[in-house]
């Protein structure tokens, strides 16, 4: 679907079609991040299962952690992941999350990597797979970190990128680390309350300068993924220049947030109540966005993240 801002027209397209959308000399920013075997499943000292999932390394094999069921896995509580690999729960966090130290035989990277489970949305109701390891990956995908993929880049294959490539059509790239709060509803009655996780991220000299040299030139940026709107807006200053930085972002977006660093959004369809679904509203208004979803589902249009993409001009 392609909804255009400045006509408020409402048309639908193959993704293909962005080959003709983007003009030459553009950039295309897309983030970088790979989803990780985040996902450690196990067994309480009674027997019975239990789960992890690590959203965040805090240094010497200590990890925040997301577990289940929530009110057996008090501190000191062990949890046996795989043979000579245990997790052992330290403390609780005020967002009732965990800190867990993981012990291995050997590395507990190797470990994580040999004995983790591809952190699969829960929608999808089944366990993973081999292939879910690289499927639920960009084909850009570099620095593991993420426990889900940002999947408005899962539409790029790498013949669409060439092919861009090959119009002129610049790229650079971003790191935002996707953790589990990204997909926390908002419950609070007053947006301003809710309060974002943290997600870790870096924007190098490269990107920071690509960026304001293509809006220096009367070029367009085309973000991919409201992970990277949210990385390029942790650094950008009120006069819409980009510098590089990382760190820690909680930013929240949404209306009536005025994007500075992007001019374009490839995105998916968001469930309601969701932090993606407002900073998509921030981006188009939320008028427009409340008729292109009414379209999507009259087209039944595919939401979530193996679903169809969203292009806003």
């Amino acid at each position: 679907m392609v909804v255009d801002r400045a006509t408020g027209s409402i048309t639908h397209h193959l993704f293909c079609d962005i080959i003709g959308l983007i003009p030459a000399n553009d950039l295309l920013v897309v983030n970088t991040t790979r989803v990780f075997r985040a996902r450690l499943l196990g067994t309480r000292r009674s027997g019975a299962a239990a789960e992890l999932l690590l959203l965040k390394p805090l240094g010497d094999d200590r990890w925040e952690a997301m577990v289940h069921p929530g009110g057996k896995l008090r501190p000191g509580r062990v949890v046996h992941v795989a043979p000579g690999f245990d997790a052992t729960i330290l403390e609780s966090t005020e967002r009732r999350t965990r800190i867990v130290q993981l012990t291995a035989d050997g590395s507990v990277a190797d470990a994580i990597e040999r004995h983790g489970h591809v952190p699969l949305p829960p929608y999808i109701a089944r366990a993973d797979r081999a292939d879910d390891a690289e499927r639920y990956q960009t084909v850009y995908a570099k620095e593991n970190g993420s426990v889900a993929a940002p999947t408005a880049g899962l539409h790029f294959t790498p013949q669409l990128l060439a092919a861009l490539a090959a119009k002129g059509v610049r790229r650079a790239d971003v790191l935002l680390h996707v953790g589990a709060g990204t997909f926390k509803p908002v419950e609070a009655e007053w947006l301003d309350a809710h309060r974002m996780h943290e997600e870790w991220y870096r924007v190098s000299a490269e990107t920071a300068a690509a960026v304001n040299d293509t809006r220096k030139a009367g070029a367009k940026v085309w973000a991919v993924g409201t992970t990277t709107v949210r990385t390029l807006e942790s650094v950008v200053n009120p006069a819409g220049l980009v510098h590089a930085g990382e760190g820690e972002t909680r930013i929240f977006i949404h209306p009536p947030y005025v994007i500075r660093s992007a001019d374009h959004l490839v995105t998916n369809f968001h469930l309601p109540r969701s932090t993606l679904l407002m900073l998509v509203s921030a981006f188009a208004g939320l008028g427009l966005i409340r008729e292109a979803y009414a379209q999507a589902v009259k087209e039944k249009y595919r939401f979530y993240s193996y679903g169809d993409a969203m292009l806003i001009l």
